[in-house]
């Protein structure tokens, strides 16, 4: 959302900077994204300049040229001139050499030229060369009263803005005018600075009826949808162009002027944040107004000329026989202002927050109006921005009020009322805060406060402000104006070290998480929600669970998986240079259970999951003079997976390992525990890489924590002594076919010796001509031990050779 800093500046007497006016937005919760100047004129006249022709001859090598003298106050230049209308004595404006003029499509710099023999030291300007007009017929001709050497941009009144860019959030929906972003600016400065500003708001007090001739009966068929509904007739008024004043108002903000009529109603829209819709009455056949849903499959031509197809859900504004606006999203193409309209009918009303969201979403529509309904508007002000809109219109366009304001709020909306404790607000927090600086904290948000014991307040809040109901919320309403930065950090910092892993799922997930950050990884969090495009665009499949009404396509299904948040992550980071990347995130998946009917309750037919995800990309190490990088690779991601579940004290000889099975991995692992999968890793598809515009190697990780957590050992640890006698190693060169893995020959040693039998590795690995052909090399080295004495060379070899047997039996593995 924009707002205009002068604009701001007209409904308090603010004495801040641009700089102060950005900072303070930001702190209280209204960020600013952008600070933008604009400029009535593009360039803002810089460097043109009122001058005074002194002399004009025709040019001796030209039959259209003329040689002029141009005063311009600080000199005299030399100006070659082709217009056929320049002549000595006139007041022109001229622009000097490197003045930088702009057309609709490109810009040109004024350089000192020769033209025909003569030297030329500027131009002297027609109208559309500079912006002010289309005319190119010759040069523009002024008063001859201007002062010479008058700046163009003060003759014409050039007007400069600064404009804030808001990234506004959904909860704010009290801020989405300019007396909004006001009511917090006035409330920081007087309590940050101590000082005691008011907003100024327009008076309406001279609105008054002129006449009752031209009433508009309005009925409201639902008042869910529309809880309070206010109109006025305006007659006699002229549709013309709005004064410039307003039109640059509009434009400062990125609205283009149409015409004084509508132009008023978005006016009023970005000043007060209530959206008004003006309808010509006559196009209101039987002088009705009827608010009722629309009719499954009636047709409705919307003010961008697309014919929409409406359902039932859609809230219509209709006259006698048909719709003639969408309620709160767009108008009908028939029902607006047009230049022959002489009277016209205001519509301010507030209509149910859901009912426009999901209008706007079912037809793709993202109004100004819908954009503040689905926030929720405040019901209180219809009547001020109607009076304000219509005294406006009398002034600018003529006319006078021909009906009585209508009303029509059966249920009027009561605002919320909340019971604030002291201490609680101080717990929250983390600061002592007076009772009576929280008081005029809120007072100054234009809450109403009564006191109601010693650290108890009765806070009535207002109704443009949607989303204060708790009092949790009306702490956050008093931190963002204290400052969140006036809130001190201890002094010290305490930290209880606990190496255990306890049995409450939260703290194992905590232990888990600091092993991790401990390990270099960044957790990451993303949204649930993602594209349904993203499952096909990375060729899986998934029962994904679809949103009824989603807020964008980007967003419409619950994530089937992890993988496409972190490779967004993954892509972000790439693209701020950002090269080695360590991530994990914990969050669910959700899915549709297929095997169930449709008569089953939700939680059969849906179902989530907990994951921990990881992600490795890049190098292992930043760089450093000490070693040369290396790049991140399955095996690197294989020993973190290994440092998860020896952390889980998942018991490794009880799952079975094998190939990863996923739609995601170009190779991999997965481990299972009774044909249910623990972790899936390996090397994302290069496709997937591809799909998110990612161009170097990612490796993954997928735990299925829930149940990774059934199968954790529970038993308590048990600490031994250190072992008194020495292990001793034996290291074997193997032969294998080239499809034997490691883990088949782990697998066989540890059948061939239970006990003894501590560690085996496998530390080498060669395929080339030194062997063999079809034949690999495996170097693999034993660990023996025995507790309770020391292993002689006899039995040592005794195992070796059972070892070795199996393995020459079993994989057909022999001595290298």
């Amino acid at each position: 959302m924009k707002v205009a800093y002068s604009w701001l500046k007209e409904y308090a007497d603010l004495n801040l900077n641009e700089q102060e006016t950005s900072e303070l937005l930001t702190d209280c919760g209204l960020e600013i994204d952008a600070v933008e100047k604009y400029e009535s004129v593009k360039g803002g006249l810089q460097g043109l300049v009122v001058g005074s022709v002194l002399t004009c001859v025709d040019h001796p090598d030209s039959d259209h040229l003329h040689i002029t003298t141009v005063d311009i106050g600080s000199e005299i230049l030399d100006i070659v001139c082709g217009a056929p209308n320049v002549e000595a004595g006139q007041k022109v404006i001229v622009a000097t050499v490197g003045t930088v003029l702009y057309s609709d499509k490109e810009s040109f710099v004024i350089k000192k030229s020769r033209i025909r023999g003569r030297d030329s030291f500027g131009m002297i300007c027609a109208e559309d060369e500079i912006g002010m007009g289309k005319s190119h017929d010759g040069i523009m001709i002024l008063p001859s009263d201007i002062p010479v050497g008058m700046p163009a941009c003060e003759y014409f009144k050039v007007q400069k803005e600064t404009v804030f860019e808001i990234g506004l959030t959904p909860n704010r929906s009290d801020a989405t005018s300019h007396l909004g972003v006001v009511r917090d600016l006035v409330s920081l400065v007087n309590i940050r600075q101590g000082k005691k500003l008011k907003i100024k708001y327009p008076s309406v007090e001279d609105f008054k009826l002129s006449s009752v001739n031209l009433p508009i009966t309005v009925s409201v068929e639902d008042f869910h949808a529309c809880p309070r509904y206010t109109g006025v007739t305006i007659k006699g008024v002229k549709v013309s162009p709005s004064p410039q004043w307003m039109q640059q108002r509009l434009q400062s903000i990125g609205l283009r002027p149409i015409n004084n009529i509508v132009d008023i109603t978005n006016f009023v829209l970005m000043e007060t944040g209530q959206p008004l819709h003006a309808f010509d009455v006559a196009q209101i056949t039987g002088q009705k107004i009827i608010v009722r849903s629309a009719l499954q499959g009636e047709k409705f031509v919307t003010l961008d000329g697309v014919e929409r197809v409406l359902s039932e859900k859609n809230l219509m504004i209709c006259n006698e026989k048909e719709p003639m606006c969408i309620a709160g999203v767009l108008g009908g193409i028939q029902s607006g202002v047009r230049n022959t309209t002489t009277d016209v009918f205001i519509e301010s009303a507030y209509f149910n927050p859901v009912s426009i969201r999901k209008t706007a979403k079912e037809h793709g529509l993202n109004t100004d109006a819908s954009f503040r309904y689905e926030r929720g508007a405040d019901p209180h002000i219809n009547e001020y921005a109607l009076k304000r809109a219509a005294l406006l219109i009398c002034e600018i366009a003529g006319g006078e009020v021909a009906s009585p304001i209508i009303d029509l709020y059966p249920e009027p909306i009561p605002c919320v009322e909340i019971e604030l404790s002291m201490p609680y607000l101080r717990i929250l927090i983390g600061k002592d805060l007076s009772q009576n600086l929280v008081q005029d904290i809120l007072e100054s948000l234009e809450m109403q406060v009564k006191k109601i014991g010693e650290d108890k307040l009765l806070v009535r809040v207002p109704a443009n402000k949607a989303d204060v109901t708790r009092p949790a919320d009306l702490v956050e309403e008093v931190l963002r104006i204290y400052g969140y930065n006036n809130i001190e950090l201890s002094g010290h910092l305490s930290y209880a070290m606990n190496m255990a892993i306890t049995d409450t799922e939260e703290e194992i997930l905590v232990q888990v998480s600091n092993l991790l950050a401990n390990k270099g990884f960044l957790e990451i969090m993303n949204n649930s929600l993602c594209g349904e495009e993203y499952v096909a665009g990375c060729g899986m499949q998934a029962d994904c669970v679809s949103l009824a009404n989603p807020l964008s396509k980007e967003l419409n299904i619950l994530r089937p998986t992890l993988l496409f948040g972190g490779m967004e992550s993954i892509a972000l980071n790439l693209n701020h240079k950002q090269n080695n990347l360590r991530f994990y995130e914990f969050g669910r998946t959700y899915f549709k259970n297929t095997k169930v009917g449709i008569e089953k309750k939700v939680t059969e037919k849906y179902k989530e999951e907990m994951h921990l995800s990881m992600f490795l990309s890049g190098c292992q190490e930043e760089e450093t003079w000490q070693y040369t990088q290396q790049k991140s690779d399955f095996y690197f991601l294989k020993k973190q997976v290994e440092i998860v579940s020896r952390k889980l004290r998942l018991d490794s000889s009880k799952y079975q390992t094998k190939e990863v099975e996923g739609e995601e991995f170009q190779y991999g692992l997965q481990y299972e525990i009774n044909e249910k999968p623990i972790v899936r890793f390996g090397k994302i598809k290069p496709s997937i890489c591809k799909y998110f515009d990612v161009k170097q190697d990612v490796f993954y990780a997928d735990f299925h924590w829930d149940t990774l957590l059934k199968y954790r050992s529970h038993k308590k640890i048990e600490y031994m002594e250190i072992a008194k006698y020495p292990s001793v190693r034996r290291d074997l060169a193997l032969l294998l076919d080239p499809n034997i893995t490691f883990l088949q020959i782990k697998e066989i040693s540890k059948k061939s010796e239970k006990t003894l039998l501590k560690e085996i590795n496998l530390f080498d690995v060669y395929e080339g001509n030194k062997i063999p052909a079809g034949k690999k090399s495996y170097a693999v080295s034993f660990v023996f031990q025995d507790i309770n004495k020391t292993l002689t060379d006899n039995q040592v070899e005794k195992i070796m050779e059972k070892i070795q047997l199996n393995l020459n039996r079993e994989i057909g593995a022999v001595l290298r």
